[in-house]
């Protein structure tokens, strides 16, 4: 779990650090986008290339796992010496975000290794890790001041320091690995009912997600500073950002303790209903009292996660032992190729109607996965 959360402090590094980068070099507002999704296409491409060549499922995935750890830190730290916004640091983040894949995917590969009937705490407990990981940027950012190299630097070097970590950790007794390259393992995506339904769930549930997570510092530093001076509203923007995305890591924890009892499927629509609520709710408050779009905000970022790990416990639930690294690695590959297009076009968005319809649309997201969900409940009475 350590590890995860080295791994991830990557991800939204360039989100956190985007004031203190313009404050010093002028950015077009499609690059301050690009520093983002540029992550998301990258992943995507890394995540395609993991499962359709079945490397999760072929490799010692704690290997896979300390390689692609230490190779995205490398990435990350060439933030230091590229032109800030420019193609190279543009390109650092799509190199970064290709080898992340081989960071969370196949750390849920390891998590469902350890056990069958505590899968949905498992994977839970995982995608916290990896929750704590995402929020880890924006602290580093608050605690670096307008020092944004030193946020890089230290994430860079955590994310080496959970490669050594996941080198030293053992594989459960449930592990299974493939013998072969099969190319099938990827047609179960859609052959296998059961699979599409939790695939689908999953899209509707990033709909929102990393969009909610790359920009909703920005939207609240928006919403605040029609109420109090600029830097004080970056400041609390930040923090949050922070906490809203902490927030999801506990809860998700915690609906992964009664995910096995209560039903994957049920805390999967549980989160998604509140999620969807905590959208609505947050652009309502939008540019009011600032404690009311805080709670708002911490409710939404809290219900946002918890179903993300029973999508993909379900997914291994519908699998093959010797398939879920792979299917589960083409399942986040889809999510973040739909990610790709919400980071990007979020805050263009934003600026031609405004950060409450943006945060009213995201809320579509969680919609479409309780009707998957519901159908999924039906195939599996």
């Amino acid at each position: 779990m350590l590890a995860e959360i080295a791994g991830m402090s990557l991800w939204f590094m360039s989100a956190a650090i985007l004031p203190d980068m313009v404050a010093e070099t002028a950015i077009s507002e499609f690059r301050q986008a690009a520093l983002s999704s540029a992550v998301q296409a990258g992943f995507v491409v890394g995540a395609v290339a993991s499962a359709v060549s079945g490397l999760p499922d072929r490799m010692d995935p704690r290997r896979l796992f300390a390689l692609c750890a230490i190779a995205a830190a490398l990435a990350n730290a060439s933030l230091l010496v590229v032109t800030p916004g420019g193609n190279l640091a543009i390109l650092a983040r799509f190199v970064t975000g290709a080898l992340l894949a081989g960071v969370y995917p196949v750390g849920l590969k390891i998590a469902v290794g350890w056990g069958q009937k505590d899968r949905g705490f498992l994977v839970g407990a995982l995608v916290g890790a990896l929750t704590f990981g995402s929020a880890a940027p924006h602290l580093l950012a608050l605690a670096g001041g307008a020092d944004w190299r030193w946020s890089v630097s230290i994430a860079s070097l955590a994310s080496v320091a959970g490669a050594f970590l996941c080198l030293a950790a053992a594989l459960g007794p449930f592990h299974a690995a493939a013998g072969r390259f099969d190319i099938r393992t990827i047609g179960a995506a859609w052959t296998n009912r059961k699979v599409r339904l939790a695939y689908a769930g999953y899209l509707g549930h990033m709909w929102e997600l990393y969009a909610m997570w790359a920009w909703i510092g920005l939207a609240a530093t928006v919403s605040f500073a029609m109420s109090m001076p600029e830097a004080e509203a970056i400041a609390l923007g930040r923090l949050l950002a922070f906490g809203a995305i902490a927030a999801g890591g506990v809860a998700c924890v915690v609906g992964g303790l009664f995910a096995d009892r209560f039903g994957k499927e049920n805390i999967a629509i549980v989160a998604l209903v509140v999620s969807g609520c905590g959208a609505v709710a947050s652009a309502i408050t939008f540019g009011g009292p600032a404690w009311l779009t805080i709670l708002c905000v911490l409710i939404w970022g809290a219900a946002i996660l918890p179903d993300s790990a029973q999508f993909s416990a379900l997914v291994a639930d519908h699998s093959p032992p010797d398939q879920t690294g792979s299917l589960m690695t083409f399942q986040t590959a889809l999510g973040f190729a739909l990610t790709f297009a919400t980071v990007q076009l979020t805050p263009v968005l934003a600026l031609a109607i405004g950060w409450q319809a943006v945060f009213i649309i995201m809320a579509l997201g969680p919609a479409f996965g309780i009707a998957a969900m519901l159908r999924l409940k039906q195939l599996t009475r």
